[in-house]
């Protein structure tokens, strides 16, 4: 929560100069600031504090930023932005899938965290919801935006806050060829500085949770060149 009117932001980086430099700018700009020196104390103090938003590194020690990302979402929607010393795209894809709402390579520059902290945090998790608040039903598919819940074949499915919102975003327009940058633009916000694949990694999340099969899709098709598709037809 935040403290009078702050945002909280949590800073979870095993190393002391990051912490430092990176606590320094974000105090300049007014947010509240907490420290985290390893995953275990990480995970504490988000449970104890409920901050607006985490930056949390991908290696440290006791626990590594990955499964702090995965116990936190399991019971969390905080906004969380990963850091990783490693240029290597599996880290980026994998902290991604567990629920990352966008990442930084390192060495980084703090300008760059504190502008991408606050474009996340100028996005409101369920705020696609507000573009429509009708009941979206098609054949096994049922998107509830009032109750975010969606119902597959009659079984609740289990999506993230901001997966529900691309789901629900691609559903309001069946047949509609989205391209990736519609879909950023309409569920990050316009202001979203990370790479466009993330669309790629939540989708492939999406269709998981649905069963839905992208070599042969009944629900989100892909539009090669260009981005994906709602294929439901409505009832």
């Amino acid at each position: 929560m935040s403290t009078a009117g702050k945002p909280r932001i949590l800073v979870a980086d095993d190393e002391a100069g990051i912490r430092d430099v990176v606590g320094r700018y974000l105090d300049t700009e007014g947010y509240d600031v907490a420290f985290a020196r390893d995953g275990a104390e990480a995970l504490t103090l988000a449970r104890a504090h409920e901050p607006d938003l985490i930056v949390l590194d991908v290696m440290m020690p006791v626990l590594d930023g990955i499964e702090v990302l995965r116990q936190l979402r399991a019971e969390s929607d905080v906004y969380v932005i990963m850091l990783t010393a490693k240029a290597d795209e599996v880290d980026k894809i994998v902290g991604l899938s567990v629920g990352a709402d966008d990442y930084l390579t390192k060495p980084f520059s703090p300008r760059e965290l504190v502008a991408r902290i606050k474009a996340v945090l100028r996005r409101s998790r369920g705020a696609t919801a507000g573009d429509g608040d009708e009941r979206l039903v098609f054949d096994g598919l049922e998107i509830d935006p009032v109750r975010r819940e969606t119902i597959r074949d009659g079984h609740p499915v289990a999506l993230s806050a901001l997966e529900f919102d691309l789901l629900a975003a691609l559903a309001r327009a069946p047949g509609r060829a989205f391209t990736r940058r519609q879909l950023i633009e309409t569920v990050w916000g316009w202001n979203f500085f990370g790479d466009e694949r993330v669309v790629d990694v939540h989708i492939r999340s999406i269709r998981r949770a649905l069963d839905d099969s992208a070599d042969a899709p009944q629900i989100i098709g892909t539009v090669r060149g260009v981005g994906y598709r709602f294929l439901g037809e409505p009832r």
